[in-house]
């Protein structure tokens, strides 16, 4: 697995012209192997430019990226983005050939396998994202929205990445489809044993996904830690123009009624788990009650949970 570290990465665009633009500005910090890191920032705030120089679509201006110890080598960068997958926002729309078979090993051109070997490449791919062998001979145009997502990372996966990159996977997609693109992401990173590097502004996933967050801002790093003590800075995040999930503010304001509520909560799972504590502890101890004005809640509601 590798490991990757940016030492004082900047980039300009259209440098010495009247149209430079300073997109990150001094970014510092580590990609520890078999992490899911979150990349998140408004748009503008970077990440997609961030995420481009990870397998060296985009270089530097200023500053480097070591992998696994060794500055990044420019003749090298065809190992680099075999051994670093990236799928862009919208991925589908470089989807182009006759069949998903086809599409999914148009990566492998060149990669010295034999047929027999790439199918089973194509096969192992497919299933990764959660798509069976039937879709290998449908055309991709025929697809949904997120079965081509799905098609798409494919792509990707059957080069066999050490490290997944990930740009709004979900963008676009309805509720339901979001969803099923992070459980499948989620799923990838807990089986496949890899690293995943998710840039998006989606806080409530990040909040299930991510055992850290780097939060951009204005093409710096504003916050870097793990995602409890990130969504734990609200003033941080606002400052940044995001917030923290639904339920981590709901917590957070129920605290002031319940100091005992512990801190960094950031899922509905946990938020049910936490009050169901409270409850019981306050139903017996007969202290809890008290600060509601309509009574204990009945223990029906959290039993059921």
């Amino acid at each position: 697995m590798l490991s990757i570290k940016l030492e004082s990465l900047s980039h300009r665009y259209q440098q010495g012209t009247p149209f430079e633009k300073i997109a990150l500005s001094n970014i510092t910090f580590d990609i520890e192997p078999g992490e899911f890191l979150g990349i998140a920032g408004r748009s503008g705030s970077g990440k997609t430019t961030l995420i481009q120089h990870l397998n060296g679509l985009l270089k530097p201006t200023s500053g480097r990226i070591s992998v696994n110890g060794s500055l990044v080598d420019p003749r090298k960068m065809r190992d680099l983005r075999r051994q670093i997958g990236l799928v862009f926002q919208h991925p589908e729309h470089q989807l182009f050939e006759e069949t998903v078979f086809r599409d999914i090993a148009f990566g492998l051109t060149g990669a010295g396998l034999s047929v027999a070997e790439a199918g089973d490449r194509v096969r192992d791919a497919i299933t990764a994202v959660g798509l069976n062998e039937d879709f290998l001979e449908r055309s991709p145009f025929e697809l949904s929205g997120g079965e081509k997502r799905r098609v798409a990372i494919a792509g990707v996966l059957v080069m066999k990445p050490s490290v997944l990159v990930l740009d709004e996977p979900a963008a676009g997609l309805d509720p339901g489809g979001r969803r099923e693109i992070f459980d499948f992401i989620i799923k990838l990173w807990r089986e496949r044993n890899i690293t995943v590097i998710l840039a998006t502004h989606d806080m409530e996933e990040l909040a299930r996904s991510a055992n850290r967050v780097v939060v951009l801002q204005h093409g710096r790093v504003a916050l870097n830690g793990s995602t409890r003590e990130v969504f734990h800075d609200v003033e941080a995040l606002e400052r940044a123009g995001l917030e923290p999930p639904q339920i981590t503010r709901l917590m957070q304001k129920l605290k002031k009624v319940l100091p005992e509520i512990k801190d960094g909560i950031l899922t509905v799972d946990e938020a049910v788990s936490e009050l169901k504590r409270l409850y019981q502890e306050g139903y017996r101890w007969g202290e809890y009650d008290k600060r509601f004005a309509y009574g204990p809640l009945p223990a029906r509601q959290f039993d059921a949970a």
